[in-house]
C-alpha cells in the first residue's frame, strides 16, 4: 500500500483537530465471510474522502459501520474522537468496553447524515413530508420549525418547486435530492454517500453530483463511495482505493492519474 503523505496536510491548526472519523484496524465478517481485514482511515473535519473499489471491497459495509449499521468485529471507529458503539468502564479497576444502549447509539448516530443507492421515501408523504419526519419524530421540533428547516433544505438542493410533490411525480435524480435535503436536515456533522447515482439514470447523475459539490464547496465533511471518478478528482481531497477489504492506496486526488498499486491501476483501466 502507498500513502501520499500530503494529504490533508492543511494549515498547522488543522493539523492539531480531532478526526472527524478515525478507523483503526477495523474488521467485519458476516460468518466466514471475512469483508474487511483491518481498514485503517482518517477523515479531517471539512473534508471530502471518496472510497473507490470494485464490488464486493466493503466500501458499503464501511459506511455502515460508521453509522452503526453494523457491529464491528474488530477495531475501533472514532467520530469526532468518541468511540462508537462502545464506552469504557470500570470493572473492578479494570477498564473494559460495554456496549451503549440504543439511546447512546442514537445520540452517537445523529452527528451523522448517510445517503443510500435507494432513496427509501415515503410514498405517501410529500417531499415536504418526507423532509420533515425525521426533525419532528426524532429531534422533537415543532412542526412549524420543522417545516421552515425542510423548506430551506430543499431550496437548497433545488427542489423549492417540488415541496408538495409526492415521490411518484419525482425523477430518481429528484427523488434522491430529496433524500439529500432529509439528511440535511438533522444537521449532521458529517454526511456518508453510499453510491448515490448508481441507481440513477444517466442523465439524472449531474443533478445529484451537483448538489454534493455544492456541499463540499459549504465544507461539509463527506465520506462518498462512488464509481463518479470525475467528481472525486474534482472534489476529493482523499482518494481511498479498497480491494478484497483492505486500503490498497490512499492520497490526494492526483492518484487517479498516478496509481501506483497494480490493483488500482487495473480498476482504473476499467472505469475510466
Amino acid at each position: 500500500m502507498t500513502e501520499n503523505t500530503n494529504v490533508n496536510a492543511g494549515t498547522a491548526s488543522q493539523a492539531t483537530t480531532v478526526p472527524a472519523v478515525k478507523a483503526t484496524q477495523v474488521h467485519k465478517a458476516f460468518g466466514s465471510l471475512h469483508v474487511l481485514k483491518g481498514v485503517d482511515l482518517t477523515v479531517m473535519p471539512g473534508t471530502v474522502t471518496v472510497i473507490l473499489g470494485p464490488s464486493g471491497s466493503g466500501k458499503s459495509t464501511f459506511l455502515r459501520l460508521i453509522n452503526q449499521l453494523e457491529t464491528l468485529t474488530g477495531g475501533s471507529i472514532e467520530v469526532d474522537g468518541e468511540m462508537i458503539g462502545y464506552k469504557e468502564v470500570d470493572k473492578g479497576g479494570q477498564k473494559v468496553l460495554q456496549t451503549l444502549d440504543d439511546k447512546e447509539v442514537a445520540r452517537q448516530r445523529s452527528k451523522l447524515g448517510m445517503v443510500f443507492q435507494r432513496f427509501n421515501l415515503f410514498p405517501h408523504m410529500t417531499a415536504l413530508e418526507n423532509v420533515m419526519e425525521a426533525p419532528v419524530h426524532v429531534k422533537h421540533e415543532s412542526k412549524s420549525k420543522a417545516r421552515e428547516e425542510a423548506v430551506k433544505e430543499l431550496q437548497r438542493v433545488g427542489l423549492g418547486e417540488r415541496l408538495d410533490y409526492y415521490p411518484s411525480q419525482l425523477s430518481g435524480g429528484q427523488q434522491q435530492r430529496v433524500a439529500i435535503a432529509r439528511a440535511l436536515a438533522m444537521h449532521p456533522d458529517i454526511m456518508l454517500f453510499d453510491e448515490p447515482t448508481s441507481a440513477l439514470d444517466p442523465e439524472l447523475v449531474g443533478e445529484v453530483l451537483n448538489v454534493m459539490r455544492s456541499l463540499a464547496d459549504a465544507g461539509m465533511t463527506m465520506i462518498c463511495v462512488t464509481h463518479e471518478i470525475g467528481f472525486a478528482r474534482e472534489v476529493a481531497d482523499q482518494i481511498v482505493f479498497m480491494d478484497g477489504g483492505v486500503v490498497v492506496e490512499k492520497g490526494g486526488p492526483e492518484i487517479i492519474d498516478h496509481p501506483t498499486e497494480p490493483r488500482f491501476k487495473d480498476f482504473l483501466q476499467h472505469v475510466l
